[in-house]
């Protein structure tokens, strides 16, 4: 079998676990890791290594609760809980992914002018154009075949700390041995550290992909009804598992690199992408620039259509609209047109002025705030066996994601607290 053959058989074999897992590294988780590495060093490291189970943990329920309902989150909510927990669960949760769409078109646009030029309002426009036209146009199979291989981009930082003078033995000892520092400016990266890997706009996405992937096996199955067996179920495991695995592998590699910045010239702010793309400098020279905001492009192009999509889930689910990527305009147009507006508003917020670098750290920051209440909702619907009969969570299950909550509770009051008091 050639090479290309061998590569677009891993390809196929992808499901939405992979994709999850790599558009969480975009723009917003991009800035931040390395933002951790220039101004502490290595002691965020251990959040890289904390936050791993939690994402586990977290994706492995929106998707079970997705595969073995056949419904998406929004839904089950809507189903199993009062009205006003579906409406403030989808009110915070709209409105933040909302902020997160405007700040990863405008680290899209930012990159392109300081790389080609024209102003970043073209750029703007562009973008959410090329986004909403693939987004729409395309099936679901081709989208996602798409957005699998743009993940390739983040494998610049794992390469650039292999180039570059790190303590691997002192790297592995932060990874294992948390150390926080209470002041704000920590807090707020830890806030936001956090924020930006266990998205509650993942948990949407995840849970409603679930189900499209299962409507396609199911498809081609020539089957009306795809039944859950206990090997499909280790099989959504496994690809969550190995989603997030990359997600925070890259991560971790995210931060080593940028403090390896942090121990040659000392703590670092950043204020520009072209001083964030220094951490490749040593691996590429002159392309570093390029090479920085190509992967800011390639994962802001990944992650906005998720983000948007995920809005789309919400409202439709929450109003009985027909939705899906995996359906055409015609057969899903309320579900494309809040795809449509959730990606205008988000790029009409870019006129307002703000900053791109704090915009994205912003977002992650309030991602972190929302997301306690989202947990502990999803917690519940894994545990209720109404829902998902005898496919609930085990007690290992149930151990890992109480301690989500916990720790998403901590985070959460710990940034409040220094930030306010």
């Amino acid at each position: 079998m050639s090479f290309w053959k061998r590569l677009k058989n891993i390809g196929s074999k992808v499901g939405p676990g992979i994709v999850t897992g790599a558009s969480d590294d975009d723009p917003s988780g991009i800035l931040t890791y390395l933002q951790s590495g220039f101004a502490f060093g290595f002691r965020t490291l251990w959040l890289a290594l904390v936050n791993l189970p939690f994402m586990i943990s977290i994706q492995e329920m929106s998707a079970r609760l997705g595969y073995a309902t056949d419904k998406g989150l929004a839904r089950l909510i809507k189903e199993h809980f009062r009205p006003g927990i579906l409406r403030f669960v989808a009110t915070t949760s709209i409105i933040v992914i909302v902020v997160n769409i405007g700040a990863d078109l405008l680290a899209v646009g930012t990159v392109l002018r300081e790389l080609v030029g024209w102003p970043v309002a073209v750029w703007l426009f562009i973008t959410a154009g090329v986004i909403l036209l693939f987004t729409i146009s395309l099936s679901y199979p081709k989208f996602a075949a798409v957005l699998k291989w743009l993940t390739l981009s983040l494998l610049f930082y794992v390469a650039v700390a292999f180039v570059i003078h790190i303590d691997w033995l002192t790297a592995l000892k932060a990874t294992v041995w948390p150390q926080i520092a209470w002041n704000k400016d920590f807090v707020e990266l830890m806030a936001a550290f956090f924020g930006t890997t266990v998205s509650p706009y993942l948990f949407f996405w995840q849970a409603s992909e679930e189900v499209e992937d299962r409507e396609e096996s199911s498809r081609e199955r020539k089957l009306k009804r795809f039944l859950v067996t206990k090997n499909e179920l280790k099989h959504l495991r496994r690809d969550t598992a190995v989603g997030m695995i990359f997600s925070e592998v890259t991560t971790w590699f995210i931060v080593v690199s940028a403090a390896g910045l942090f121990f040659a010239h000392g703590p670092t702010q950043i204020l520009s992408f072209a001083q964030a793309s220094e951490v490749l400098r040593p691996l590429l020279g002159p392309l570093a620039f390029v090479a920085f905001a190509l992967g800011i492009v390639g994962t802001g192009l990944l992650a906005v259509p998720v983000l948007a999509g995920s809005v789309g889930y919400i409202l439709s689910e929450m109003f009985g609209w027909a939705e899906g990527m995996n359906k055409t305009w015609r057969e899903a147009r309320s579900f494309y047109l809040v795809i449509v507006a959730a990606t205008a508003v988000g790029l009409a917020l870019n006129l307002f002025g703000f900053d791109p670098v704090r915009l994205l750290i912003a977002t992650a920051v309030l991602y972190t705030i929302i997301t306690p209440p989202l947990v502990w909702v999803i917690i519940k619907l894994a545990n209720k066996k109404e829902v998902l009969g005898d496919r609930t969570n085990t007690p290992w299950a149930n151990f890992w994601a109480y301690l989500t909550l916990l720790f998403s509770i901590f985070v959460a009051a710990a940034y409040l607290i220094v930030t306010f008091l």
